[in-house]
């Protein structure tokens, strides 16, 4: 029986105060002149401190989370106990445990913050820019894929080599949930748990494995955004399209920006929510009903609520780009969704307990493994094609993080590429449950 673990801080008001005070002072320090800040910041992303330092707060018990309650909730977390014997989805967080903790602050930032940025991030969005980014980023996400597919089974068979116990009996059944999760999403990974009949205690263990594996490699990727520019003149890739497109977004500015009163910044959250409450309408109800009307189409995501939501309010920001609407990019509508974007960027933070490590290490160095030969077949390919360190990290984190997630590394290049990874992380959904499956298949054989 696990011990309890008594945390400092329960409360969900005053972790979320906490966040925005970390946020506040990341970026207070970030525009300071002081040469020791001004070097520190030159190599270490801004973006970074926001998720590493929330991190903390969780490693070192001053506040309680759960594993990732925006995919699968791997136990409930009890005022100071943390229990993971149970696993349920998390679309509707009812439990009163549940309310109890911080666990919601990630519910509620996923579900209403998220999608209220994407609407905002893709008012601005050029598409015979977005198209003219070319199919570098396409193949860089299905290599992505591929990673994910071939890592696995490689990585059991390299442990088993070294400590054969590791990968022995099920392990590999809990890796498909894995692979579900980092080219898919959670629904993805909650269908390889019922496809393959993962146990419950197993799962948990995946769960840990897949946001600590996760969380790191979008670290490394964050640090190689803040490095990007030298990354692409050692290789020689070719950035003119991206460069365009941000081009074309600052021209933009220039151009119509304009202070904002207080009804322009009104007027920004109603578009914002407005399609957000629209994304939840059409999530709420067109989920269920292909789940009762079609069951199958629980192994394609599409009965997942979060599905719908994403792909709702990307496709209404999309239609209202091509409107007046587009007017409000002038008076700081990215900003906004900026903001919204670095809220979820600390309370995913939350989810790295850097502690996990140490109670089955073995398991994280095979999911490190898994990840370093994702990794190294995404830059040897961008290598190849000569493709920018961008394509390289979204097309990744596309596979990796999802919807959630890509956005976040897309925007630390430039605000303004942050729709190219909501588009590819959807593409991400389509192929999740297909490609793990493949996975599995490979898992099991590699395991025999």
């Amino acid at each position: 029986m696990q011990e309890p673990i008594t945390y400092l801080i329960t409360n969900n008001g005053v972790v979320f105060g906490i966040l925005t005070v970390i946020l506040g002072l990341v970026f207070y320090t970030h525009k300071s002149e002081h040469p020791t800040l001004k070097s520190f910041y030159k190599y270490v992303p801004a973006l970074l401190l926001c998720y590493f330092i929330p991190s903390l707060l969780h490693t070192f018990h001053i506040v309680p989370y759960d594993y990732d309650c925006g995919k699968v909730l791997g136990g409930v977390i009890d005022a100071g106990t943390k229990v993971l014997e149970q696993c349920q989805a998390f679309d509707d967080p009812t439990d009163e445990k549940i309310k109890a903790s911080g666990a919601q602050l990630y519910y509620v930032a996923s579900r209403f913050l998220l999608p209220a940025s994407l609407v905002l991030l893709t008012l601005s969005i050029d598409f015979k820019r977005i198209k003219a980014l070319g199919p570098k980023a396409l193949i860089m996400f299905l290599t992505g894929t591929m990673g994910i597919v071939i890592g696995g089974p490689i990585a059991i068979l390299i442990m088993a080599a070294i400590n054969p116990d590791v990968v022995a009996g099920d392990v590999w059944r809990g890796m498909t949930t894995v692979a579900g999760s980092w080219i898919g999403g959670g629904a993805n990974q909650a269908a390889m748990k019922e496809v393959f009949e993962v146990s419950g205690e197993l799962f948990s263990s995946m769960i840990a494995v897949d946001v600590i594996v996760a969380n790191v490699w979008m670290a490394v990727l964050l640090l190689m955004a803040g490095r990007a520019k030298q990354l692409d003149e050692a290789s020689g890739a070719d950035t003119s399209a991206i460069e365009e497109l941000k081009t074309t977004v600052e021209q933009f500015h220039k151009k119509h920006s304009r202070n904002p009163d207080l009804t322009d910044l009104m007027l920004i959250v109603a578009i914002a929510f407005g399609a957000t409450s629209l994304g939840h309408l059409v999530a709420d109800n067109l989920a269920p009903y292909i789940a009762e009307v079609w069951p199958a189409a629980k192994q394609y995501s599409l009965t997942s609520k979060f599905f719908w939501l994403i792909v709702t309010v990307t496709t209404v920001g999309l239609i209202l780009s091509t409107t007046r609407l587009r007017q409000f990019e002038a008076a700081g509508a990215s900003k906004v969704g900026s903001v919204f974007i670095y809220v979820l960027v600390a309370s995913i933070g939350l989810h790295m307990d850097i502690s996990a490590i140490f109670e089955r290490p073995w398991l994280f160095v095979v999911g490190a493994i898994w990840m370093l030969i994702h990794a190294s077949l995404m830059l040897i390919v961008a290598k190849l094609i000569k493709a920018p360190v961008f394509y390289m990290a979204v097309g990744s984190q596309a596979n990796v993080g999802g919807a959630a997630s890509a956005p976040i590394v897309a925007s630390a290049f430039h605000p303004s590429l942050a729709p190219v990874g909501v588009l590819l992380a959807v593409l991400g959904y389509a192929l999740g449950t297909y490609a793990a499956y493949i996975c599995g298949l490979i898992l099991k054989a590699a395991a025999v």
